[in-house]
């Protein structure tokens, strides 16, 4: 089976559908037409190796680099051209070509994508090391530190598809020096792409071994880097080597669609650059076709697909709010699909994306068409990710300076920097490729809002454990609880996307973590954090039995069954009058009224006056049998008595941080209920003596300002009993 056999055709690079919608207000370089790589692997390898001149072999590579770079210094190119081919001449690969065909073609492909000239450099010279007599010394002395070490860690990569027992140790290299500069990926993942174009002269089971790897590892590598492109194709290339049947299936259905006489995305796309020029939008409206694996998925998703379902309109801008003033268009002149609606300028996803997504349906047939909606530098971000993003060693700009002085570095996306700190954390290479498998093999990602209005980009499916250590690092273990949306929650909370996240912290950095977090944390970074954690302070056994019976003032954690302190005696008469006069009053324990809420009274057994709150649910059962309500009223007396209901997390001298808050204020203790922790939450019932019903407010803060304690409120009305 030759290469071309088991590589599949592109589906079609991104062409215009026809002129933009109007002229852009200031001039802007024409567009250069898009190279279909796969086409030009070969074509770049004629003309001379003159040591004179530029190389005619790396014309196409020097064309490309120049739409991105204009005023490029092209010698070092020329220089790590004549010693790669020098270097490599007489070796073939196994197609027969010879070998600087590779290099050129891994240099070609990122120098597409707008990778600056030390990464090129790099790229031709990426083999030189492993498969030839050239020294990295050589390389340093010939072409400075940064291409040495670019090269050397690529080089170091070689070996990562071969020999189940090294991969995880060599991922791991692979990932630190990932981390310290963004390109060594770059090149990795180019380099995989042309190696995966031809692959069809190995034998069946090693493309599907390199195939495997690829979908595994490298694709959402790709993904996360944001390299969209190289993504597409390398998807394309995995389906067609492990799902052959269903490749020329799906390759069929588009070789139909393109055969059609009519073209409605060709339809829609007409009428959105006609409402967006009407509307004074300079925008270049463009057919977007689907790689073949985007559809097969959509085809299993929605069965039978229309010639819309083959690509997306993409619109291109020149600003920000451009984009918006677009949807605004679209929204207006056609019916949207608002479950179809995301905003990822607002809140970019974690590998640096920005765009608008939005779905509309033209008012004559009702085709609905897939628009996406984005700035031209957006796009080029979303097509070549951190390839396009610059050097990380260049000078810092203005804009690229971040509020404290230190350079905002573009070229690490939030996963990336996560991954770094993790996996410094993992106690051996086998965790560290365990963890990040199942990392990589989440491929969406949610955004959670701190108070502050910060965000933290988590996996979907994350829960408060995740948030925690997302924001604190090591310092989660100091957490208490959350709310999520103002409402208080578990820790193993599932978040969802949007949802604001405000995690409560204790103030002892010896904190230690439930060792029930670890079955709630979905992310390798908590997972990791927690495990060690545990492993290096034990938890000690359970509270014993013995101490359950210590009261509040003990200093210990709450008991671990349910504790009394002080006699529990029924609510006495307060300071009400009654009419008519001379009854016993007595205020009802299931709503413990207070000064100076609204009251109503009943009669009961024995001459007795019991006094409700009125909103108490007892009074609205009482009222619905025929009781009769007798007329109360709160006398001069401010005296009070009420009961609180405080809830907290477990946390040793809680009791008595509580009781000495509350003593502070005034409060006199009549009975105090602690119950068994669950989940490390603990509810307190307190009914207190106040000598001035006006100072409860103050005492229900100072009970919530002690550390640990979540909530306090006034028992709430219940439904039995008088």
């Amino acid at each position: 089976m030759n290469a071309e056999a088991v590589n599949p055709a592109s589906p079609g690079p991104v062409t215009p559908a026809a002129t933009g919608a109007g002229a852009p207000s200031t001039p802007r370089r024409k567009a250069r037409p898009r190279i279909d790589l796969r086409r030009l692997g070969r074509a770049a390898l004629l003309g001379s190796a003159a040591r004179g001149r530029l190389p005619d072999a790396i014309g196409h590579v020097v064309e490309a680099h120049r739409a991105h770079h204009p005023d490029a210094d092209l010698d070092p190119l020329r220089r790590a051209y004549v010693l790669a081919e020098s270097s490599h001449r007489g070796q073939t690969r196994k197609s027969g070509e010879p070998y600087i065909t590779h290099p050129l073609a891994v240099t070609l492909i990122l120098a597409e994508l707008g990778a600056e000239t030390t990464t090129l450099t790099a790229s031709l010279l990426h083999d030189t090391v492993e498969d030839t007599e050239v020294t990295l010394d050589q390389v340093g002395d010939q072409f400075g530190a940064e291409v040495r070490y670019l090269v050397d860690g690529v080089t170091k990569l070689e070996k990562v598809d071969y020999g189940a027992a090294a991969e995880p140790e060599t991922f791991r290299k692979m990932l630190l020096a990932t981390g310290n500069d963004v390109r060594v990926m770059s090149i990795k993942l180019a380099d995989r792409l042309h190696n995966m174009r031809t692959l069809g002269v190995m034998r069946r089971e090693k493309q599907e071994r390199i195939a495997k790897v690829t979908r595994d590892v490298l694709i959402p590598l790709a993904e996360r880097l944001g390299v969209q492109a190289l993504k597409s194709e390398l998807e394309d290339l995995v389906f067609a080597v492990m799902h052959p049947e269903e490749y020329e299936r799906t390759r069929e259905l588009v070789d139909e669609n393109a055969a059609r006489a009519d073209d409605p995305l060709a339809a829609v796309a007409d009428e959105v650059r006609k409402v967006l020029r009407e509307a004074d939008i300079p925008a270049d409206v463009l057919i977007r076709p689907r790689h073949f694996v985007s559809v097969h998925r959509v085809s299993r998703k929605r069965g039978p697909l229309d010639g819309a379902d083959f690509g997306r309109l993409l619109v291109l801008v020149q600003e920000d709010a451009d984009c918006y003033a677009v949807l605004g268009e679209l929204h207006t002149c056609m019916t949207p699909v608002v479950s179809e609606f995301k905003d990822f300028i607002a809140v970019p996803k974690f590998n640096l994306y920005q765009s608008l997504h939005t779905a509309v349906a033209r008012a004559q047939d009702g085709q609905v068409v897939e628009v996406l909606i984005r700035t031209h530098q957006m796009h080029k971000v979303a097509e070549a990710g951190v390839v396009a993003l610059g050097n990380p060693y260049a000078p810092p700009a203005e804009e690229q300076t971040a509020g404290d002085g230190e350079r905002a570095d573009p070229t690490r996306p939030g996963w990336l920097s996560r991954l770094l700190d993790w996996q410094r954390g993992a106690p051996d290479p086998d965790t560290f490729w365990s963890t990040l498998r199942e990392d990589l093999a989440q491929d969406r990602e949610i955004t959670v809002f701190r108070p502050d209005g910060g965000t933290l980009g988590l996996p979907e499916g994350a829960t408060c454990v995740d948030a925690a250590y997302a924001q604190y690092g090591e310092d989660a273990h100091a957490t208490m609880g959350a709310r999520v949306n103002g409402r208080l929650a578990t820790m193993s909370t599932v978040l969802r996307d949007g949802d604001t996240v405000h995690l409560l912290m204790g103030q002892d950095p010896a904190s230690e973590p439930s060792r029930e977090w670890l079955e709630h944390a979905h992310t390798p970074a908590a997972r990791i954090a927690i495990q060690r954690r545990l492993s290096a302070h034990p938890q000690p056994a359970p509270v014993a039995e013995a101490e359950a019976s210590r009261g509040p003032g003990a200093g210990d954690a709450p008991a671990a069954r349910p504790t009394s302190v002080g006699p529990a005696a029924r609510p006495a008469s307060a300071d009400v009058l009654v009419d008519p006069p001379g009854a016993t009053v007595r205020l009802a324990g299931c709503c413990t009224p207070v000064p100076p809420d609204e009251i109503t009274g009943f009669a009961v057994r024995g001459g007795v006056v019991t006094v409700h709150r009125a909103q108490c649910a007892v009074v609205a059962r009482m009222k619905s049998a025929g009781r009769a309500e007798v007329g109360v009223r709160w006398g001069e007396s401010t005296q009070c008595r009420v009961t609180l209901l405080a809830e907290s997390f477990g946390r040793p001298h809680l009791l008595a941080d509580l009781t000495e808050a509350m003593a502070v204020e005034g409060a006199e203790i009549v009975s105090a209920t602690v119950e068994p922790p669950d989940r490390q939450r603990v509810r307190h019932t307190y009914t207190v003596l106040l000598p001035d019903a006006a100072r409860l407010p103050a005492l229900m803060r100072a009970m919530r300002d002690v550390a640990g304690v979540y909530d306090v409120s006034r028992a709430q009305p219940q439904t039995t009993g008088v």
